[in-house]
């Protein structure tokens, strides 16, 4: 049976193991979730392990994200089956506060992030969202103090306010954004995902398969705005109903009208039945 992680749920649990892993010397990667594992945040475990001695997962569904119509009470919490997630893994630490300790009664300070934050992608459909990840993730990178913190390139638009924060707050720690991990069908991994129902499932890998079509085709000089109109109407066309599909600067979400104007990043958030999906691919 593999040996399982610690668990702490308190600031000062989580500082005495950090301080015992700072006093070997040891490099710490931090992997930021909001629990409901899937091997695409198992990856990124195997990636931190690769960077650092020691590993801390920290699992927190946080609130201050999630817009009163969006789904925090229903999102999905599995905690037993992530800690043996973890376990077989062989992560060292799990993070695993409270809303009360991480937002206790007196709270009074929010991040609120500009430039890419900005970008007129995710903010424009969920205006609260980014304020609240980059909250959160900044009192987790002050709390682990990690020497790298491990993201994956699904939520392309939220690595990049990460970084750009980790940047601008002048914290010492290196953002490593990884490859997202896809189904065998091209369907990007996401807790979410859990919501489709059969024939919406069969219907979700349209989301990667336009991207890749749009990328190949504005890579071979086509019209980038008839390559995303004509994309819009093919996901329309398998049911989904479609927030955007863009293309923008891959570093500062900055529209780009023609090849010259990259690197390029498409974007896309659809939603099929109660699901919302998002998904990218570099040009």
């Amino acid at each position: 049976m593999a040996k399982r992680p610690t668990i702490v749920h308190t600031i000062p649990a989580l500082r005495r193991e950090i301080a015992r892993y700072r006093k070997s010397r040891e490099t710490v990667a931090l992997v930021p979730t909001m629990g409901a594992l899937h091997r695409g945040h198992l990856a990124l475990v195997r990636a931190g392990q690769q960077r650092a001695d020691r590993v801390v997962v920290s699992i927190f569904v946080n609130p201050t994200q999630f817009a009163p119509t969006e789904d925090f009470g229903s999102y999905p919490r599995t905690m037993k089956k992530d800690i043996d997630a973890l376990a077989d893994a062989k992560a060292d630490l799990v993070w695993a506060p409270s809303p009360s300790v991480m937002y206790p009664t007196d709270f009074a300070t929010r991040v609120a992030p500009e430039g890419a934050a900005l970008a007129g992608l995710e903010d424009k459909f969920r205006p609260h969202f980014f304020g609240g990840v980059a909250t959160v993730v900044a009192k987790l990178f002050t709390q682990v103090t990690p020497d790298f913190a491990m993201f994956g390139q699904k939520d392309y638009q939220q690595l990049r306010v990460v970084t750009q924060m980790a940047k601008d707050l002048d914290l010492p720690l290196k953002v490593v954004g990884l490859a997202t991990v896809r189904e065998k069908d091209g369907l990007a991994l996401s807790s979410r995902n859990v919501y489709l129902s059969e024939l919406e499932r069969r219907h979700a890998p349209v989301l990667s398969r336009t991207l890749k079509a749009c990328a190949a085709r504005i890579k071979a000089g086509e019209p980038i705005a008839m390559v995303l109109e004509e994309g819009r109407m093919h996901i329309r066309q398998a049911e989904f109903s479609v927030d955007y599909l863009e293309a923008r600067h891959a570093l500062t979400l900055a529209p780009v009208a023609t090849l010259k104007d990259g690197p390029i990043r498409l974007l896309v958030a659809a939603k099929i039945g109660k699901t919302r999906l998002i998904d990218n691919l570099g040009v």
